[in-house]
């Protein structure tokens, strides 16, 4: 049996986006993918991706913000960038690795003006769902990018 291939979501800090996308992958792809996520910084878990991904079921409490240098030894099949800030700075991987761009908007930019916590939680709960449909479309959108 042959080694499921290994995918990394990579962000800029590993706190949001691509921890969603690892969760989503984790839950719905572990038969698929071996998923891990990081960014160009880590910039810690933020709460409020924690709450609304347990919110349909996927508990990333667990999950630690580290960076793309914690993998250096870790030879991935894809590298899918979630945010254009990643994709300008993409560290470079080997030939074999095939890096997909990806982008979706920033949960806590979007929420950064706004006053009520339900209004923040929408802009997270409207990105965390767009992060799942991606996700339910591998591997075959890897294939097509």
């Amino acid at each position: 049996m042959s080694e499921k291939p290994k995918i990394l979501f990579l962000c800029t800090g590993n706190s949001c986006r691509s921890q969603m996308a690892e969760g989503f992958a984790r839950s719905f792809k572990g038969n698929d993918f071996e998923a891990f996520s990081a960014g160009i910084i880590a910039a810690g878990l933020d709460p409020y991706a924690v709450r609304v991904m347990k919110e349909v079921g996927v508990d990333i409490s667990k999950q630690q913000s580290k960076t793309v240098d914690a993998f250096v030894d870790t030879e991935f099949d894809y590298v899918v960038t979630v945010c254009d800030d990643a994709a300008e700075i993409c560290p470079f991987f080997p030939a074999k690795t095939k890096v997909v761009h990806h982008g979706f908007d920033d949960p806590p930019r979007l929420a950064a003006t706004l006053r009520f916590q339900d209004e923040k939680l929408e802009c997270y709960r409207r990105v965390r769902d767009k992060i799942r449909t991606y996700v339910d479309s591998l591997p075959e959108s890897l294939e097509h990018s």
